[in-house]
């Protein structure tokens, strides 16, 4: 009897063991894990969009599933999708699914569950085509940027003729020298300040001196209080009332034509007779003065 297990029979096993294990290694690298039951339903789509196998089919968010196999059909000129769902995901009828692509280029399947009752395995799910984030930017950013674009240009322009500006050019040197006058007027205002803290000291010292002469000068305007305070003030003040009153009195009188001594200096005969007897008296001197043997007999025994 011949042996079953020859050497061949090894070789061969042996060769599709590792074309199955290297089949298998290579759908697991790509996300497929065979191992794993999964439910198949299929799908058509115009354009891949970057699509690739083992993208992930989601739902809310969630991935319940990635795509198996992608596939040409050349009949009907569309891309055949084949999805793996996990074992439990059951895909009601009513549902469709969409291809979203991503910002950075990847995409993906999202499935939108409806509300009939579970689909057969299989079966094909249709396709809504929905805009995605490219889409959006495409749709709304670029004719906002396209709007904008000769505005940014008319700004750059402004900019360009500001910054080309001799004025601006000026006002920096202005500024510049500005800046200059407050470091050097800050260094001396630190070499003021290191000054003044040198001084402080002797300032205070000079106050303590003062301080200290006021406290004698209060003492003495104490001492002074006190002396006014014995003095005779209220005798000194009615004596010096009443000569007041006898100096008004006196003028008074002397502004009375009808008193006596209002009279002596009002009459003007009396003035007159004076200003004469005076004249006259200097006269009579003058006389004596030139002619004095006249008035003056001195004889000698």
């Amino acid at each position: 009897m011949k042996k079953i297990f020859t050497k061949n029979v090894k070789i061969a096993l042996t060769v599709l063991v590792g074309l199955a294990l290297l089949y298998w290694g290579i759908n697991y690298l790509k996300g497929i894990n065979l191992l794993t039951p999964a439910n198949r339903y299929y799908t058509e789509i115009e354009s891949t969009n970057g699509l690739l196998d083992a993208a992930p089919v989601t739902v809310n968010g969630f991935q319940v599933g990635q795509v198996r196999e992608i596939q040409y059909d050349y009949k009907k000129n569309k891309i055949t999708v084949l999805l793996s769902m996990d074992k439990e995901m059951k895909v009601p009828e009513g549902s469709t699914i969409t291809l979203v692509t991503g910002l950075m280029g990847g995409a993906s399947m999202v499935l939108n569950l409806g509300d009939g009752p579970a689909m057969k395995v299989d079966s094909y799910i249709p396709t809504v085509d929905e805009p995605g984030l490219i889409d959006h930017v495409k749709d709304n950013m670029l004719p906002m940027v396209s709007e904008m674009l000769p505005k940014v240009d008319s700004i750059m322009m402004n900019v360009n003729g500001l910054t080309g500006d001799p004025a601006l050019l000026a006002a920096l040197r202005r500024l510049d020298a500005i800046t200059r006058q407050l470091q050097s007027s800050s260094q001396q205002l630190t070499v003021l300040m290191t000054n003044l803290n040198r001084s402080v000291p002797g300032v205070m010292n000079n106050v303590g001196g003062i301080t200290s002469n006021l406290s004698g000068a209060s003492s003495d305007i104490t001492d002074l209080t006190a002396s006014l305070k014995q003095l005779p003030l209220d005798s000194t003040v009615r004596t010096l009332n009443t000569t007041l009153a006898n100096l008004q009195a006196l003028s008074e009188q002397l502004g009375d034509k009808n008193s006596t001594l209002g009279k002596v200096i009002n009459d003007r005969e009396l003035y007159d007779n004076a200003n004469h007897a005076i004249a006259s008296l200097d006269s009579l001197l003058t006389d004596i003065k030139a002619h004095p043997k006249r008035y003056i007999n001195v004889k000698v025994f």
